[in-house]
């Protein structure tokens, strides 16, 4: 048996996505996959020091691990029209956020670098994606960037949607907004490298034959989600563009990280790297 660490964020798009895997659904021969559930910003700073095998890993991140990773050509987390959503509890408008205090749940989130595409000059706090909502609601931050099921619920505690970044995104080059990506160490070698990829093609695929007996999965893992709910938030970030990128994901991947170049939010131009099933 060989043993392969395989990290991704305890939500439910990716408890749908890695349902199969953890679960004993498919064949995976000999290979065994470590899950290991942390929080996006911490598998992107696990990342930099290229601890983990595979791991799901915010797109900004990817510009700065380049040398250790490459990416799988399924996967992808993309929001078509809506994405991260900035909120807050008193009305506020896009043009506030330079004079206002916004929390952010990690500067290596996809999320942190559309906002800062947004608006240049906005002050951020870091503060873990699960507490951002009770902080805004206390008044510690003037708003909050909200990625995971906040998108969903953050009207049921009272907060405004200052700007989707996902309708921002499309609006500015009709484009899907591409957040987060499945990479593989290159260290591994081609031959396994492949084989992973073909395992988690073959996972995703399994989630979305299986979506009821996936979902009831993805749902423990859906802070304040009902199964109506987790299911939908499923199906925003688990979709066709999640199967493959395709020619329209990855031309949004290739021009959202090369903004970031021009901004001066990542330190070298990207050239794409997919492992070749």
């Amino acid at each position: 048996m060989r043993e392969l660490t395989l990290g991704h964020s305890p939500d439910p798009d990716d408890a749908f996505m890695f349902y199969a895997l953890a679960a004993g659904r498919i064949n995976t021969g000999e290979l065994r996959f470590r899950h290991i559930l942390e929080d996006i910003e911490t598998l992107n700073r696990r990342a930099l020091n290229g601890e983990l095998d595979i791991t799901a890993l915010s797109l900004h991140a990817y510009a700065f691990v380049l040398s250790r990773y490459a990416l799988l050509p399924s996967g992808a987390s993309m929001g078509d029209g809506y994405g991260p959503i900035v909120v807050s509890k008193a009305p506020m408008t896009v043009a506030d956020l330079a004079r206002r205090t916004i929390a952010v749940p990690g500067e290596l989130t996809t999320a942190f670098l559309v906002l800062k595409l947004v608006e240049p000059n906005v002050r951020t706090r870091v503060i873990p994606f699960d507490r951002i909502i009770a902080a805004v609601e206390r008044g510690d931050v003037d708003a909050g960037l909200l990625i995971h099921e906040g998108q969903l619920t953050y009207g049921t505690r009272g907060l405004k949607k200052v700007i989707d970044l996902g309708e921002w995104w499309r609006s500015e080059t009709g484009l899907p907004l591409p957040l987060g990506v499945n990479v593989i160490r290159k260290e591994l070698g081609p031959e396994l490298m492949v084989r992973v990829t073909r395992l988690l093609s073959e996972s995703i695929g399994y989630a979305l034959l299986h979506r009821d007996e996936a979902v009831q999965h993805a749902r423990r893992y859906g802070r304040d989600l009902d199964l109506p709910l987790t299911d939908k938030f499923v199906g925003m970030y688990v979709n066709d563009l999640t199967v493959d990128y395709g020619e329209r994901g990855r031309r949004a991947v290739k021009l959202l990280l090369d903004r970031a170049f021009e901004a001066k939010l990542v330190p070298q131009p990207v050239e794409l790297e997919f492992v070749t099933p």
